[in-house]
C-alpha cells in the first residue's frame, strides 16, 4: 500500500516548507493538536485511537501515518486499534444512512417546489 514512515518523513519536511512560509498556521495546528495533552482528562494512549477512528472517516493518510505511529508509541494494541476501527466504520455508515435521509428530504422539498 504505502511505506507509511518513508511517507510520514516526507510529509514532515513538506509541513516544515509551510512553517517556514506561514508560520502561525502551523504553530496554531500544534497548539490545537496539543490542548487534549494540558487537560489530560483522556490519555494519551486514548486520544490516539480516537485520532484513528477520525482518520479513517476523514480519509487523512498524513493523519493514519502519523497517529498509527503514535498510538503504538502509547502501547495502544492492534486489538484495540482494530475496535476503535470498527467504531469508525460502525459511524461512518451510520453517516452516510443520516445523509442519505437528507437527501431524499431534498428531494421532496424540490419535487414540492
Amino acid at each position: 500500500m504505502l511505506d507509511w514512515i518513508a511517507y510520514r518523513d516526507e510529509l514532515m519536511g513538506r509541513i516544515g516548507e509551510i512553517g517556514k512560509l506561514s508560520p502561525g498556521t502551523v504553530q496554531g495546528y500544534t497548539a490545537l493538536s496539543n490542548a487534549g495533552s494540558k487537560t489530560n482528562h483522556l490519555d494519551a494512549k486514548t486520544r490516539e485511537l480516537i485520532a484513528l477512528a477520525v482518520a479513517v472517516t476523514s480519509r487523512c493518510d498524513g493523519c493514519i501515518t502519523v497517529h498509527a505511529g503514535a498510538a503504538v508509541k502509547a502501547g495502544a494494541t492492534r486489538e484495540e486499534i482494530t475496535e476503535a476501527l470498527g467504531t469508525a466504520i460502525a459511524l461512518n455508515a451510520g453517516a452516510a444512512l443520516v445523509y442519505s435521509a437528507r437527501v431524499m428530504d431534498a428531494v421532496d422539498a424540490y419535487e414540492k417546489a
